[in-house]
């Protein structure tokens, strides 16, 4: 063999490992990034999925938290329509009651807003219709026991039920529906431990 194909075989060897040093540096380094690649992958699914999971749970949470308020105020909201109706019944038995019976109940309603002085006492049209002849004798004699006296009024009060006790420009309603206003909360604490066992 001659020189130049001993040189041109050392150049076709060294060609070859250079080819085959390159293609194994390109497939360590494919491996490399492939490896990186799927590890960063997993690592990015695994963010995903932990993020996803909470925010899952999170919302979850929400939802219960957003059903369970909603039916909390339901079911006060039918409480407290329960009080009320329950209040509109008894307010219609009070009106209701027997002459006798509904004029006792005025007279001993009226007793604790009276005080010394001269007290004017104002009826519903229709409870002026059929108010007993001894009421105004009756608060008068509770009146006087106080110092004080109480005269019925020919006049109505624009009112559908109870009565407005003034004393000169001070008067106070005491309708039925006025009393409950005045005393909401109270009233409805008591209609829902009557009702329910408990305050609303």
């Amino acid at each position: 063999m001659s020189g130049i194909d001993e040189i041109l075989d050392m150049i076709s060897a060294q060609q070859k490992q250079t080819e085959e040093s390159m293609i194994q540096a390109a497939r360590s380094k494919a491996d490399r990034m492939l490896s990186e690649g799927n590890e960063k992958a997993e690592a990015a699914y695994k963010d995903y999925m932990d993020k996803a999971g909470a925010q899952l749970e999170r919302d979850y949470e929400n939802g219960c938290n957003s059903v369970d308020a909603e039916m909390k105020r339901r079911i006060l909201a039918c409480k407290v329509g329960l009080i009320d109706e329950a209040l509109e019944k008894a307010v219609k038995k009070l009106k209701s009651l027997p002459d006798k019976e509904y004029f006792e109940m005025l007279s001993s309603l009226a007793e604790k807003h009276l005080r010394s002085g001269e007290a004017v006492i104002q009826l519903s049209a229709g409870d002026l219709k059929r108010v007993p002849a001894d009421f105004e004798k009756g608060l008068s004699a509770k009146a006087e026991k106080l110092g004080g006296s109480v005269k019925l009024s020919r006049e109505p009060a624009d009112i559908s039920d109870g009565f407005v006790l003034s004393y000169g420009l001070i008067s106070e309603n005491c309708s039925f529906g006025a009393i409950i206003e005045a005393e909401r909360e109270e009233v409805r604490d008591i209609a829902a431990r009557e009702l329910f066992g408990q305050v609303s």
